[in-house]
């Protein structure tokens, strides 16, 4: 498998789970996951549950949180946003940027989340940078020089080192349509090749790129089995318990 760490399989819970109802799905998640060394597990809740998951996972450190968006500011007059070093304050380690939702809804565009890659690292902050293609670039052929184009924005800006890349389907999110495993090893590839141009081939080897799009226990096997796929970033599977206990724990590929 390339990519030098364990996987990873983070939880994306986008506005979904206030801190009572992440207090509750840590005790369930708890109880049906036990750690294991050959896998990191991430959540991402609302920020505004961030400290209820981190207090409610206190006696299970192999469980890490991160924050879903950080702003591009240090700090100042931005009513309802979050700096990165808030989130480091309340126990984040990592932390989303570029994810479709806040590119569609909010403008967050390739210049936007380089600089929220770049304050996340200097804050701390481990950055899984979303990239994906909309159905009308893919359609269109358009499938690589948008990639292409993501990776060169966000490595223009911050070094290869410390960042994982996310590649999300823009019309495989929260549609029930997924990728093929060789949609995914096609994509994950040319993001490699993208990494290898902007920062050199070592980096794009050891490059982690986690696949997201409708991943949920009936395709997390054939989804980690791909080449090049290093992880998986879950949305709706990852809201119940029991379901994303079950992705977090399949079987890995050897090798």
């Amino acid at each position: 498998m390339t990519g030098q760490e364990s996987p990873l399989f983070a939880a994306n819970w986008k506005m979904f789970k206030g801190p009572r109802a992440t207090e509750a799905f840590v005790e369930s998640f708890v109880s049906r996951y036990r750690p294991r060394e050959d896998r990191r597990i991430a959540f991402f809740p609302p920020s505004i549950s961030l400290e209820a998951f981190v207090r409610a996972s206190a006696d299970r450190p192999d469980l890490e949180v991160g924050i879903q968006d950080v702003h591009q500011e240090v700090e100042g007059a931005h009513t309802g946003a979050v700096s990165a070093s808030m989130a480091v304050e309340a126990g984040a380690k990592w932390a989303l940027a570029g994810h479709s939702e806040r590119r569609r809804e909010f403008g967050d565009d390739d210049a936007i989340v380089a600089v929220k890659t770049a304050r996340a690292l200097e804050a701390g902050l481990r950055p899984i940078v979303c990239i994906g293609e909309t159905l009308e670039e893919r359609e269109a052929g358009l499938l690589q020089p948008v990639l292409e184009r993501q990776v060169r924005e966000v490595l223009a800006a911050v070094p290869a080192p410390g960042l994982t890349w996310a590649y999300e389907p823009v019309w495989a999110i929260g549609t029930g349509l997924t990728a093929s495993p060789a949609d995914a090893e096609e994509a994950h590839g040319i993001v490699r090749s993208a990494i290898g141009a902007a920062a050199g081939p070592v980096f794009a080897d050891a490059a982690v790129v986690l696949y997201g799009g409708s991943v949920k226990p009936g395709n997390i096997g054939e989804l980690m089995a791909a080449s090049g796929v290093n992880g998986v970033l879950v949305g709706g599977a990852s809201l119940d318990p029991e379901s994303f206990a079950a992705i977090c724990g399949v079987a890995l590929p050897a090798g």
